[in-house]
């Protein structure tokens, strides 16, 4: 998640972003909490680093096809390592 879009998350009144500087509809400066922003992106990087890593659902989707309960198994078992290696925060 880039810094952008945790502004607009954390701040539902900025509707518009120019460089580090937020504004809302009516075009005025949003002081936003770089705190805030910064909590909200780490508390939701497992995401993409789970997306990055997940193996792809076609593996998964073949298994089915195929009938093959240990290409299946497989993929099931590497998606839960995904999630152990990036566990959500609690």
């Amino acid at each position: 998640m880039n810094k952008h879009d945790a502004i607009y998350k954390t701040h539902p009144n900025v509707v518009s972003i120019g460089g580090d500087n937020a504004f809302d509809a009516q075009g005025n400066p949003v002081a936003y909490n770089e705190a805030t922003v910064q909590a909200y992106i780490d508390a939701h990087a497992y995401i993409e680093n789970r997306a990055k890593e997940y193996p792809s659902f076609i593996d998964y989707l073949d298994g089915v096809v195929k009938g093959d309960q240990t290409q299946i198994d497989k993929y099931i078992a590497d998606c839960q390592a995904v999630k152990t290696k990036y566990p959500k925060p609690s």
